[in-house]
């Protein structure tokens, strides 16, 4: 909703671009977070600084180290080959793959496929693909973006359907938003507005990135489990 917004209001490029990346990283944050969160609820113990440290660097230090080896991998197979059909099947086969390895790694899988992403999306797509590769390659993920988004937000709604709404979790629910609408302000629309030089963002952006925050879908889920 807010990049579509933001499409149809001619919104800079560039705050589309912040917006939609810090999405995908408060997707692999989440994933971190929750685990050492669900270690004290499982644990019935709080973990000292220095276990939350070792594993904020295990899983998010180690996803995006396990990233970078597989999207130069995925990189130099897409560079050797040239038949569009193969290298959608490449990429294909380093999400999978991928997101299979850092699971049984125990590292964050959502951080490694950004970094993957990152990589094959920018020099992949310059030095590594065909025209008509990248034509297909992007019709390709476009799609599937578009069918596990929905797929993901159906369950999230029968999710909520057995959800017993009452007046205490309407409180809490406003009282959360507020919370999460400061906590913006100050550690991302602060930032932005006093760096705005550095960001190349247009006067103003520090309010739309305030607002306009993006929870991903696996956020979502994982606080609905």
């Amino acid at each position: 909703a807010v990049m579509g917004i933001l499409k149809s209001a001619g919104a800079p490029k560039n705050v589309e671009l912040v917006i939609a990346g810090e999405s995908l990283f408060n997707d692999g944050v989440g994933v971190v977070l929750f685990s050492l969160l669900m270690a004290m609820v499982v644990s019935g113990e709080t973990p000292t600084f220095a276990h939350s440290a070792m594993l904020l660097l295990e899983e998010a230090g180690g996803g995006i180290l396990l990233g970078l080896a597989i999207g130069y991998l995925t990189y130099r197979m897409l560079k050797n080959i040239n038949s569009y059909q193969e290298e959608v099947l490449i990429t294909l086969a380093a999400v999978i793959g991928g997101y299979a390895l850092a699971t049984r790694l125990h590292i964050s899988g959502p951080l490694a496929m950004v970094v993957v992403g990152l990589i094959i999306g920018n020099h992949g797509r310059a030095l590594a693909m065909s025209e008509e590769t990248r034509a297909h390659v992007d019709m390709f993920w476009e799609l599937i973006d578009e069918i596990l988004n929905a797929i993901l937000f159906v369950l999230i709604g029968l999710e909520i359907v057995v959800i017993a709404f009452s007046k205490g979790l309407a409180v809490g629910g406003i009282i959360a938003i507020l919370i999460t609408l400061f906590a913006r302000l100050i550690t991302v629309g602060m930032p932005i507005g006093l760096l705005r030089p550095v960001f190349r963002l247009p006067q103003g952006a520090w309010k739309v990135v305030t607002w306009g925050g993006l929870r991903g879908g696996i956020s979502v889920a994982l606080a609905l489990s």
